[in-house]
This record gives C-alpha cells, structure tokens and sequence, in this order.
C-alpha cells in the first residue's frame, strides 16, 4: 500500500474491539507506531458493523464487550463466508482454562489475557498469526 510520507511501510489493517478507553488507547497508539492500520470498536454491536464494513485483516477481540459478548462476535464472524477467514486473537481478562477453550473451538487464532503480555508481546502475537494465513 502506497504511503504518503514514506516513513513507515504499512502494515495490516487492525480492527481493535475493546471498551476500556485505556488499553483501546494503548493499543491504538503503540500498532500505529510500528505501521498498523488500526480502527476501533468499544461494544459488541459497532464491531459487528465494522467488521462487516472494513472487512479488517486482523481482529483483537475482548470478551467481555457491552451489548453482544466477544464470543457471540466470534460466532457470528466465523459462520459469515465474507468475514470466516479474518483472523481473531481474543484479548481478555478471562483467564479461565474454558474460557480459552471456548474461544479457541469458536476459531479464535489466538487467545491472550491482558495482563500476561505486554503491547510489544501483542505485536509479536498479531505479526506470527499475520505470518501464517
């Protein structure tokens, strides 16, 4: 993809949904520093839409989301022909070993809790899933 100012190359295109403004931010910033082009969602229902829309190459997905739950996000993308091969890493505070489960077997490419990785860990995450489709 083309650059206008040529100082990074560009990178995939990122569809981060997330609520907490805090990580959302952290997140939004630290991708865009290193090339990714990030677009945002803060509940379960915009990142329906912007999926669908924006057709991302990459979704970090928490699952703990007002109104539709990230796994019920996870469902309803891998059962859309248009949007079933868009990889998902899930990003949540559920730990829990069928919580993990649960979103691996819904196709999730990946599943991190939040406060074992570091923003840089995330990137090296999304950059191995990127590398294998």
């Amino acid at each position: 993809m083309p650059n206008n100012l040529g100082e990074k190359k560009q990178k995939a295109f990122i569809l981060i949904v997330e609520d907490d403004k805090f990580l959302r931010e952290l997140l939004t910033r630290k991708l865009d520093s290193v090339g990714f082009q990030i677009s945002t969602a803060i509940d379960g229902h915009d990142a329906l839409k912007k999926i669908k829309d924006e057709l991302p190459q990459i979704i970090l997905l928490d699952l703990v989301l007002p109104g539709v739950d990230g796994f019920e996000i996870l469902k309803q993308i891998k059962e859309d022909p248009k949007t079933s091969k868009i990889p998902v890493i899930i990003l949540s505070n559920l730990g829990q070993k069928e919580e993990v489960e649960k979103g691996i077997k819904l196709g999730a490419d990946d599943y991190l809790v939040k406060a074992h990785f570091t923003p840089d860990e995330i990137i090296g995450k999304i950059e191995a899933v990127l590398k294998d489709k």
